[in-house]
């Protein structure tokens, strides 16, 4: 049987996943509806909601905003943890996977669980 082969790591960093949270919910002032996205790309460093470049939400989100945002586990039975989150980048898809969208990353500042 052949093993697939994996390609090698091509980041300057290690990424490692933690696998806690499955989606995000958050608001913006100004705006009137509560946005849900889930969350790709979780490293030590951050992770990344994917957002489309026709949402309304992407005209109003901007790299060192600091919003309160909802983290849903990916384990249901667990609490939903609500979190100060920095946008820390927002960058376009022009030829990848997710052609068409936008990249928008997230650190958590400060968890707070309710």
């Amino acid at each position: 049987m052949k093993r697939k082969q994996t390609a090698p790591e091509r980041r300057s960093e290690a990424r490692t996943l933690i696998d806690k949270y499955f989606s995000v919910e958050f608001s913006k002032k100004g705006l009137d509806s509560i946005y849900q996205f889930k969350i790709w790309n979780i490293s030590s460093k951050g992770m990344c909601i994917i957002v489309r470049e026709d949402s309304d939400i992407i005209n109003h989100l901007i790299v060192g905003d600091v919003l309160d945002m909802k983290y849903y586990p990916v384990e249901e039975s667990s609490p939903a943890e609500f979190s100060k989150t920095e946008i820390t980048h927002i960058t376009k898809d022009d030829h990848g996977r997710f052609k068409g969208h936008y990249l928008v990353g997230l650190a958590i500042l400060e968890s707070n669980s309710r």
